[in-house]
């Protein structure tokens, strides 16, 4: 078997190695809607496309980093959202993990390292996620400590095809507030 995968739009995609030119952001907004979030296990439908439009928006992105923070999981578009302790303990899909988001951020003019300030907005989101999604739980995320969540709460997430078409227009709106 050849580890390429045919995406939503026809195109063959190599994951071993991918190439920047076949990287389409339709691809990555028509998958990333319809991935849960937390691997499914959260109380209703929640996509990874919008935990990265939320991302985006969240206070702590300046704007010159808000299109960075929209693409921060694009790689689960092309091989799907592993959960973290999992993922720790998958070292070669790690290494195909990271090639992909530096071909995705070659593909999109991204800085090659991830901004602190995007990590930041990922663990708010996480800690807002976790508490507005997840199924109540009595213990602590070790990551979570010192973290605040969002005030406003996440109460009605979208479903996948809103989701898609509420990514695809964030990222108009940042590509084209570039190019301006």
């Amino acid at each position: 078997m050849t580890p390429t995968i045919l995406t939503h739009s026809g195109i063959s995609f190599n994951l071993m190695e991918p190439d920047p030119d076949l990287i389409e952001i339709d691809d990555i907004a028509h998958a990333l809607a319809h991935i849960c979030r937390f691997t499914g296990h959260t109380r209703v439908f929640y996509s990874v496309a919008e935990h990265s439009v939320r991302t985006s928006l969240c206070a702590c992105v300046p704007q010159e980093h808000a299109l960075e923070a929209l693409l921060h999981d694009a790689a689960e578009a092309y091989i799907g959202d592993v959960s973290s302790p999992l993922k720790a303990q998958l070292h070669e899909y790690r290494n195909i993990e990271f090639r992909l988001e530096q071909a995705i951020r070659q593909r999109f003019g991204l800085p090659p390292k991830h901004s602190p300030c995007v990590k930041q907005a990922d663990l708010t989101m996480l800690a807002t996620e976790k508490r507005d999604l997840m199924p109540m739980h009595e213990g602590d995320w070790a990551l979570l400590q010192n973290i605040t969540p969002l005030a406003e709460a996440i109460t009605a997430p979208l479903p996948a095809h809103i989701a898609r078409w509420y990514f695809l227009d964030h990222f108009e709106t940042l590509t084209n507030k570039a190019t301006a």
